[in-house]
């Protein structure tokens, strides 16, 4: 009998794990995404397709293809005290946590307490044992021990779900990074093409004060007008006042900064240096690469894989719930007694429940979960056409700015020739200041648009590079 008694035990066990492998719900798929084999600005200037990145450094840190030293240690401060990437990180930790919660119900709960009351019986209470002590103590020690068995998959659903939630909160931290370190870094480089700006006004105030000095020498010799003196002089200040205005801008890039690195506006101070170069050479990869490299869609896409559990957690209602359950206690009304072996009892059984009539609660859970995961699935799909849309977006600023970059140079040396031919005439009497004033403001304009070129090409380079993921990849997500 006893044997029998064991072997029908560990066959309703066996049953019960047998069971719990089944999962009710449809299983993951990733969503299918059509993508285009090519960029379609891909290749304009032979580089941006074909460089190589090299295989030993941080593809993380994008920004250090730049070179500047002081950039470096910006996004490093960045992604040390930024306050809205801790609050991404603190958001993780709370969707990792919470699977660590679910995965706990894959296994039995145990509990044990105690107690000591002291109790008074009524002596004019029914049926009481004349016999029967009025007063007593009770001294209680009990054990419970209980399981619901994952028998259709409502637990490990559940799981999947907040894994993958998890997932997306990491992609979410990630992004967060990419995001304001892309911030810091075209808010840097414009702050830096602010000062070629500066540089330029600088230069230009020379030659203005050199002009000013030649018409004022005009003017004692005869030679020229009391309205070219003033003339050269609005031009002066004019220019000045440019240069003083551009402060203004800086001071406003400087101080959105700071507020990125962590640290307030007052006092914070970034020394000038002048923007230059060409933007650097920056692999695209293909289209289809964009799935893997970009975290915000990394993080919608584990979204619908969050939502798809959440249908099996849904149907898993339809199916009764069974409970295994036992308790045990240590019970007597004497202290010294409450181990003995006759103190002892317990208790041991499974329990089962199924729901008959819901009038269509659990179908419309069911069809929620569904809708919810469309829509999220719909989101995700955006969510690649946007990622598509930003590549392209920064291709064709690139390919544009360079031809655009390229006619701005000739129309600088045409405007400085003009100015210096302009000014020989002047200085020969041939025409009058007016001529030689409308040619430099011409070369000045012109100057100005070239160096904003080379601020726009740059960023753009940096945009692209936010675009593409910043060296991010899928392999970089954490396994809950």
């Amino acid at each position: 009998m006893k044997s029998a008694a064991i072997f029908k035990a560990a066959a309703f066990t066996g049953a019960v794990f047998l069971l719990s492998g089944c999962r009710v719900g449809p299983n993951y798929k990733a969503p299918a995404v059509p993508a285009p084999p090519a960029y379609s600005e891909d290749g304009h200037n032979g580089n941006w397709a074909s460089a190589k990145p090299a295989d030993e450094t941080d593809r993380g840190a994008w920004w250090t293809i730049y070179g500047d030293a002081e950039l470096n240690d910006l996004e490093q401060r960045c992604a040390n005290a930024n306050q809205s990437i801790a609050a991404a990180l603190h958001a993780y930790e709370q969707a990792h946590d919470l699977v660590r919660q679910n995965r706990s119900s894959l296994y039995p709960t145990v509990s044990i307490g105690a107690s000591a009351n002291r109790n008074r019986i009524s002596a004019t209470r029914p049926l009481r044992p004349s016999n029967a002590a009025q007063s007593y103590w009770d001294f209680l020690i009990p054990l419970n021990i209980s399981w619901e068995p994952d028998l259709w998959g409502r637990v490990r659903r559940q799981i999947e779900s907040s894994s993958a939630s998890a997932q997306a909160s990491a992609a979410d931290l990630a992004n967060t990074k990419l995001s304001l370190q892309g911030m810091l870094a075209v808010s840097f480089l414009q702050l830096r093409g602010v000062d070629l700006q500066a540089q330029l006004l600088r230069n230009t105030l020379d030659a203005y004060s050199q002009a000013l000095k030649l018409t004022q020498d005009r003017f004692r010799g005869g030679l020229s007008t009391e309205s070219d003196v003033e003339q050269a002089t609005a031009q002066l200040e004019q220019t000045r006042a440019q240069l003083i205005d551009l402060g203004v801008g800086r001071a406003q890039l400087e101080h959105a900064i700071a507020v990125l690195v962590g640290v307030p506006a007052t006092g914070f101070h970034i020394a000038e240096k002048p923007l230059s170069g060409e933007p650097p050479s920056i692999p695209t990869g293909i289209p289809s690469e964009v799935l893997q490299r970009r975290p915000d869609i990394a993080a919608a896409e584990k979204r619908v894989a969050s939502a798809n559990a959440l249908i099996g957690v849904a149907k898993s209602a339809y199916f009764p719930t069974i409970i295994l359950g036992a308790s045990g206690s240590v019970e007597s009304s004497q202290i010294d007694q409450l181990f003995n072996t006759g103190s002892t009892g317990w208790n041991a059984g499974p329990t089962a429940n199924e729901l008959l009539f819901d009038a269509g609660r659990r179908k419309a859970q069911v069809d929620q979960a569904i809708a919810q995961r469309e829509q999220v699935t719909a989101l995700y799909r955006d969510q690649v056409l946007s990622a598509f849309r930003d590549v392209e977006d920064q291709l064709s600023a690139l390919r544009v700015l360079e031809d655009e970059a390229t006619v701005q140079d000739r129309a600088v040396q045409a405007a400085k020739r003009s100015t210096e031919l302009s000014t020989l005439r002047y200085k020969r009497g041939l025409v009058p200041y007016l001529e030689v004033l409308t040619n430099q403001t011409i070369e000045l304009t012109n100057e100005r648009a070239a160096a904003a070129l080379v601020t726009e090409r740059i960023v753009s380079s940096a945009r692209l590079q936010i675009a593409l993921g910043g060296g991010w990849n899928t392999s970089l997500l954490p396994q809950n």
